[in-house]
């Protein structure tokens, strides 16, 4: 993947909009019809971002570190379905996702393990082509997935962390203070749509998205601190 930029992203919401447009209408039901069972985390940015970029990137394998009740896990094997290809290696503590998940997006395409991925890791596929972590978002756990899982997945694997930007900087003493200052050490770009550290991200992408009449919310958020860039290449 090469690195994100504004621009790019909205050549993917033009180019992917009437896909986009169907799994935003069959997500905004799926939340509906499941509002006891499901919390969403990602915002609508977030959310179609990451399907987008795996709508153009085609990945084979994709790893979810952090499933809670699904919203993401769904967002992810849409997109695998819509590209016909692709399988989902999902990882976390608890496994209320295992219930939430329709069978029409998970068969054939998803498989869930269940327990603390530092007791896990041997099950993370080496092939990864896509890294999505939404997890324990304390500065250790940062440090031990930068430490441990990084080098488990291949140099430049295109990845995603999510609360990292609550503000204009991460949090002190957590994993967003941690991986941004780890990046910058790296020399590795990320992109945000941030309305917190880059609100003419979103401001933009808003101005996109009426010009697709993808305007009405799935969710109303204004949450969206995850981050976007790919793994140093050494």
């Amino acid at each position: 993947m090469s690195t994100l930029t504004l621009e790019s992203i909205s050549t993917l919401y033009v180019k992917y909009a009437d896909d986009l447009r169907a799994v935003r209408d069959q997500q905004r039901k799926f939340l509906q019809d499941n509002k006891e069972t499901v919390k969403a985390q990602l915002d609508d940015y977030e959310a179609e971002i990451t399907y987008l970029l795996l709508r153009d990137l085609a990945p084979e394998v994709v790893v979810e570190v952090g499933t809670f009740r699904g919203w993401s896990t769904t967002w992810i094997l849409s997109a695998l379905r819509d590209n016909g290809t692709g399988h989902l290696y999902s990882f976390d503590i608890v496994d209320n996702v295992v219930k939430n998940v329709p069978a029409e997006l998970s068969e054939g395409r998803w498989t869930f393990t269940k327990g603390d991925l530092r007791d896990t890791i041997a099950k993370v596929p080496t092939e990864t082509d896509y890294l999505f972590i939404d997890a324990d978002h304390g500065a250790r756990f940062a440090r031990w997935y930068i430490d441990n899982l990084f080098p488990v997945v291949r140099p430049g694997t295109p990845t995603s962390v999510h609360d990292v930007f609550h503000g204009r900087r991460p949090k002190p003493m957590s994993e967003g203070s941690v991986i941004i200052k780890w990046l910058a050490a790296q020399n590795v770009e990320y992109f945000t749509p941030s309305v917190a550290k880059a609100p003419e991200v979103t401001a933009r992408l808003a101005e996109v998205k009426k010009e697709l009449k993808l305007s009405e919310p799935v969710r109303e958020s204004r949450h969206n601190p995850m981050i976007y860039f790919n793994l140093p290449q050494s």
